[in-house]
């Protein structure tokens, strides 16, 4: 029990093993695979989507917080071959919480492509590569307001404008934060930077989720809106009027506008909804945003040019939680195309701290399992093999049965101990003693009292086989709980920070659960050949106490037909 009570001690120490690891590592190199899939698979497009600001979600289930700077400020990104930096922006970085929102700018998105591919690194910044800014949005953005900045909620990234008044923030919005709607405007003055000339061109997008169908405006920049009406989506651009495509109440909608060339074209969620002939006109002075409406907002952008169907769809496709289109994974730190780890090393890279506690306890005890087995089975074939060879010895003894000590040792006899127990209360009467003539024949009181020296020292005999044999069944039956309680944790972390992230794609979930249940495969892994090694055990045991029994019975029936009073 003082072995087992220090191992469980030591296991307690080592809880904090992996924190303190990943504290020692915190600046080691690694890097998170982000892949746009434009295929048939993902999120199809038809042409190639260029500059376009892809929203990157980090957290614990394909990025290692403990392995960047606090602020993030570490962070570089790089195109497809890994080696091409690209410009990206912040939008959040809670390391405390596992949580992070990149903006980044891909310079071009092949439709039809299981290979759009960006990696993120941390802890290895190279001289070259660009340091996180506003460099997530190309230059015909004139507005990208987020709802999570560090500077103030509400602020503009690109044009600088700022908010009249505080805006109320749902903390664990579409991204990151989003904008509260209470059915009053809320207002972004104009600036001389934010404007577009007549017969330019203008697109406008933003995410809406309502709490009901009501009609109201979502976005109106002077001449131009986008309003709800009846639950469809309806532009305005000066006089002319289109409407269609339904937006749901309680879910989150991509609404989007673009003119252009004579046309002006509705998008929900990425695909196109209405069109009708228009000519922009001049477009400047304050945003408003959410007259009549109550809900979330979120992601409010505005570009002069006319963005491409396929842009917005794959710019919809990566701000939206559920899309297929972006798939995430830790990667290797190495800049290199060695390729992925393979599954085991995915599922060790995605353990949490909570499963490598418990993977470790259950490594303990494992190895406790192991050396109760070793030593316990090699016990027990000694102390078999000795008793057969004492028994024969035995059984082949006449008259000179008290004295087989003075023949061959059986130092792993359990028969033997039990034997000389027998002995020594004989002794005490002078059988089988330097004095036999001072021996009197043994009453049957006497038989009695030398049984019950035997039967004693049999219990003990019997204590000294099951030893150690608790800890089989606690790695049997405590195995799989641990390892279930590892699972659970596990994925109660991946779902939490799933959600909190946003990103609920399967690429994102499957890394997390996949390791959380390499806790109660480590359970398993105890517990099954603990149940095997007792069963066996449990049964050379039995027949070694059988033996026992049988051999007390026999020896006190010879002694008293040799010894008893007739």
């Amino acid at each position: 029990m003082r072995l087992l009570a220090s191992t469980l001690a030591l296991a307690g120490g080592l809880l904090f093993l992996p924190s303190l690891a990943a504290a020692a590592d915190a600046k080691d190199a690694q890097r998170t695979r982000i892949t746009l899939n434009t295929s048939a698979q993902g999120l199809e497009t038809h042409e190639a989507a260029n500059a376009v600001a892809v929203a990157v979600r980090l957290h614990s289930g394909n990025f290692d917080f403990l392995g960047a700077k606090e602020d993030g400020s570490d962070l570089r990104v790089y195109a497809g071959d890994d080696k091409t930096p690209l410009k990206f922006s912040i939008e959040r970085f809670d390391s405390l919480n596992e949580l992070a929102v990149l903006w980044v700018q891909v310079p071009s998105v092949a439709p039809g492509s299981e290979k759009n591919n960006i990696y993120v690194h941390a802890g290895d910044a190279k001289p070259s590569a660009e340091a996180p800014g506003n460099g997530g949005f190309d230059p015909a953005t004139l507005v990208a307001i987020h709802f999570s900045d560090k500077d103030a909620l509400g602020a503009d990234a690109v044009g600088g404008l700022k908010t009249v008044g505080k805006i109320a923030i749902e903390p664990n919005g579409l991204l990151a934060g989003s904008a509260q709607l209470s059915g009053a405007a809320v207002t972004w003055p104009g600036s001389d930077k934010v404007k577009v000339d007549a017969g330019g061109a203008l697109t406008m997008s933003m995410w809406i989720k309502p709490d009901v169908v009501t009609n109201g405006t979502l976005l109106k920049w002077g001449p131009v809106s986008l309003e709800l009406s009846g639950g469809k989506l309806q532009a305005h651009v000066d006089k002319v009027v289109i409407t269609d495509g339904d937006v749901p109440a309680q879910a989150w909608t991509q609404a989007a506008l673009t003119i252009g060339a004579g046309r002006a074209t509705l998008y929900v969620n990425g695909v196109e909804a209405a069109h009708a002939d228009a000519q922009l006109p001049a477009v400047s002075g304050p945003l408003a945003v959410g007259e009549g409406v109550k809900g979330l907002a979120d992601e409010i952008q505005i570009a002069n040019v006319a963005r491409s169907a396929d842009w917005l769809r794959v710019a919809a496709g990566a701000q939206g939680a559920e899309s297929k289109l972006v798939a995430s994974m830790k990667d290797t730190g190495a800049a290199d195309d060695g390729g992925s780890p393979g599954y085991m090393g995915i599922l060790v890279k995605n353990l949490t701290t909570d499963a490598w506690a418990v993977i470790i306890i259950l490594a303990l005890m494992f190895a406790l399992a192991v050396w109760v087995v070793v030593t316990k089975t090699l016990f027990v074939m000694r102390a078999d093999k000795d008793n057969r060879r004492f028994l024969q010895r035995f059984r082949d003894a006449s008259l000179d049965m008290l004295h087989l000590e003075k023949g061959a040792a059986h130092p792993n006899s359990s028969l033997f101990r039990l034997y000389a127990a027998g002995v020594r209360e004989l002794l005490k009467r002078e059988i089988g003693g330097k004095h036999p003539e001072r021996a009197v024949p043994l009453s049957g009181a006497s038989l009695d009292a030398v049984k019950a020296s035997i039967d004693a020292d049999m219990v003990r005999e019997s204590h000294r086989l099951n030893s150690a044999m608790v800890v089989l069944t606690i790695a049997i039956s405590g195995g799989p709980f641990l390892g279930l309680l590892g699972t659970v944790v596990g994925v109660m972390v991946t779902f939490a920070a799933i959600a909190a992230a946003g990103d609920v794609n399967v690429n994102a979930i499957a890394p997390g659960i996949a390791s959380a249940l390499l806790a109660t495969v480590a359970g398993l892994t105890v517990a099954i050949p603990s149940l095997f090694a007792y069963n066996y055990l449990a049964s050379r045991i039995k027949n070694i106490s059988s033996d026992m029994q049988i051999f007390v019975d026999e020896f006190v029936t010879r002694v008293a037909e040799t010894y008893g009073a007739r």
